[in-house]
């Protein structure tokens, strides 16, 4: 029986780990923390919990007026500052822990029901490897004890943790990572983010929703500078008009602790304070002290591991897959590397990775979908590409909703018109987003996407109409 050692239980080991074991192979997941890794006990699934009751009260607070809803409890003047409805933030995060540990746990039962055995503790890779092509991996377990295992193919899916800057250390308190928040018993007053990407995106836009004053420290010229940039002026502009401080082109030099208050100074010398702030300044991978390099593993500068598209590394029958890799910080994306990794080396039909096809969602509100080509790709002529946008504002959903931001954004090969890639600004964009994913993978057209009946009234129906209107364009164009 062919031996398989996964180091890592994160989505891109869990999920290699089940498909090992279905195609017959002797499997052994070890783990540190417990299976779904960083995704599902510190980041994606908390984070997006958390998001999901701030998400309830931006809807309620910037709709109720207008759908015409009255709350009888001393609402507030419509002139006055104050909410209508508050969150007892230690609560929602007790939620958010007990929903992560039981996701963790029905990941366990899975895998294990599945056939592979789950072992915790810290995975090492052996440098050499022995005549008949196996690998030793030793198992280092929280009482110091260790287990030696000998595998056909290992694959290393550690995942990374958050980058931390020398001069502002999280103390769990009032300095804080991503994976400390959930810690907290009461709701931050003034809440400092550092980072503009999408972790400090969407942790800004929640904490500014819970209800605390959130300053977000951007050295960039704007908020996600790794997104569609129409897709990141209607986010922008939502934070302020919402009321946050949105500080571009600013970057935090320092953060210390002062008391039961937190100083940020800026690089050009300015300080600001407040009651906590956030670091989300991004990831480093976990591959550090766990014999890769002895071992033949190849490691970028960045500490990424080098693979190929079937998720091989450089050392004979060792394999890696998640954000280890550094090939795309997503769940899906792990997911998918692990899997292909089993199947190229237990023999199996595999397709190579291909980043094209990947859709991804930014869980701010608005959210912001995205999948294939981008506008960045169609400005730097990596690909010739048509593109239309058609604001929400126009879609009769969005306005029975009170929906005022968004839109979607379609691009097409100018020729043919197959749908190349999207972009969905909107409530729930990572529902939306799906069927243009189904476009891009097989190749559709607008015109097949313009025909398929939508359901009216629906956000969807903006999908097709934009679908129209790059066929007409495309009609225009070939006259």
């Amino acid at each position: 029986m062919t031996r398989i050692v996964i180091i890592g239980g994160g989505p891109g080991g869990y999920e290699a780990a089940l498909v090992a074991a279905q195609l017959g192979a002797e499997v052994t997941v070890v783990d540190r923390d417990g299976l779904g890794g960083a995704s599902v006990l510190t980041d994606c699934v908390p984070s997006k919990t958390l998001i999901a009751t701030a998400e309830v009260m931006t809807n309620f607070d910037s709709s109720y007026e207008e759908l015409g809803i009255i709350v009888e409890d001393g609402t507030p003047d419509p002139d006055s500052p104050a909410r209508v409805v508050g969150v007892d933030l230690g609560k929602v995060n007790r939620r958010v822990k007990r929903l992560a540990l039981a996701q963790s746990h029905d990941i366990t039962a899975s895998v294990t029901r599945g056939g592979a055995r789950v072992m915790r503790g810290r995975g090492r890779l052996e440098p050499h490897q022995a005549p008949d092509g196996s690998r030793e991996v030793v198992v280092r377990a929280a009482d110091g004890s260790e287990e030696r295992l000998t595998a056909d193919a290992v694959l290393i899916a550690t995942g990374g943790k958050p980058r931390e800057l020398p001069d502002a250390r999280p103390d769990g308190e009032r300095i804080l990572n991503w994976t400390q928040v959930y810690d907290l018993e009461e709701q931050p007053e003034e809440l400092i983010v550092v980072g503009s990407g999408v972790t400090g995106a969407e942790f800004a836009g929640a904490y500014q929703a819970l209800g605390s004053r959130v300053t977000l420290v951007s050295s960039r010229d704007r908020v996600l500078p790794g997104e569609d940039p129409d897709a990141a002026v209607v986010l922008e502009d939502v934070f302020r008009r919402r009321g946050m401080n949105v500080m571009s082109r600013s970057r935090a030099a320092s953060v210390k602790r002062v008391g039961d208050r937190v100083e940020v100074t800026l690089s050009d010398g300015r300080v600001i304070t407040g009651s906590h702030c956030l670091m989300a300044v991004g990831a480093v991978p976990n591959t550090s002290g766990i014999g890769l390099e002895e071992a033949g593993v190849a490691l970028r500068d960045s500490g990424h591991i080098r693979t190929d598209r079937v998720s091989r590394t450089t050392a004979p029958g060792v394999y890696a897959a998640g954000d280890c890799t550094g090939v795309f910080a997503l769940a899906s994306v792990a997911a998918m590397q692990g899997r292909i990794a089993m199947y190229h080396f237990l023999g199996e039909t595999v397709a190579p990775l291909d980043l094209k096809t990947v859709s991804a969602n930014v869980f701010t509100d608005p959210e912001i979908a995205t999948v294939g080509y981008s506008q960045a790709d169609v400005d730097a002529g990596r690909i010739d590409a048509r593109a239309v946008k058609l604001p929400l504002l126009r879609n009769p959903r969005a306005k029975m909703q009170g929906i005022r931001d968004g839109f979607v954004k379609l691009f097409c090969r100018p020729g043919t018109g197959i749908v190349v890639g999207g972009v969905v600004v909107a409530p729930r964009a990572s529902e939306l987003i799906h069927p243009i994913s189904i476009a891009v993978d097989n190749n559709l057209t607008v015109e097949q996407i313009a025909n398929t009946f939508t359901v009216y009234p629906s956000l969807s129906g903006s999908i097709a109409e934009v679908a129209r209107q790059l066929q007409t364009r495309k009609t225009a164009e070939g006259s």
